[in-house]
């Protein structure tokens, strides 16, 4: 079975940082796209950014500038610098992998449990 487990969130003041990291396990054959989405209460899922297995990235726009998607394909972790949070950031925080475990089966996508991120003073 393929876990995505987040890491990273936490309460910042404005104008601060924080580095989420997730890490996917299981029987995995290959990884292909992975990224970042965001809720917040009352609000639906949006994209944050996006990077694929070669290292093309796509960001939404409220992310160009401030935030940074990288990934280590040899760990299959994924990671998000967030920089110059402000509290419309505050979210929860998923990751999301699409994963190819089975020759025989096409590739799925997964998701995280999610990682609070606030941001107040």
């Amino acid at each position: 079975q393929v876990r995505l487990v987040e890491s990273g969130g936490g309460l910042v003041q404005p104008g601060g940082s924080l580095r989420l990291s997730c890490a996917a396990s299981g029987i995995i054959l290959a990884i292909n796209a992975m990224g970042w989405y965001r809720q917040a209460p009352g609000k639906q899922r949006e994209l944050v950014a996006t990077i694929t297995d070669a290292g093309s990235v796509n960001y939404a726009e409220s992310a160009k500038g401030r935030f940074t998607i990288s990934r280590d394909n040899a760990k299959a972790e994924v990671y998000l610098q967030l920089n110059s949070l402000s509290p419309e950031d505050t979210a929860a925080y998923y990751c999301n992998a699409n994963i190819k475990y089975r020759l025989s089966s096409p590739s799925s996508d997964y998701w995280g449990q999610g990682t609070q991120v606030t941001v107040s003073s």
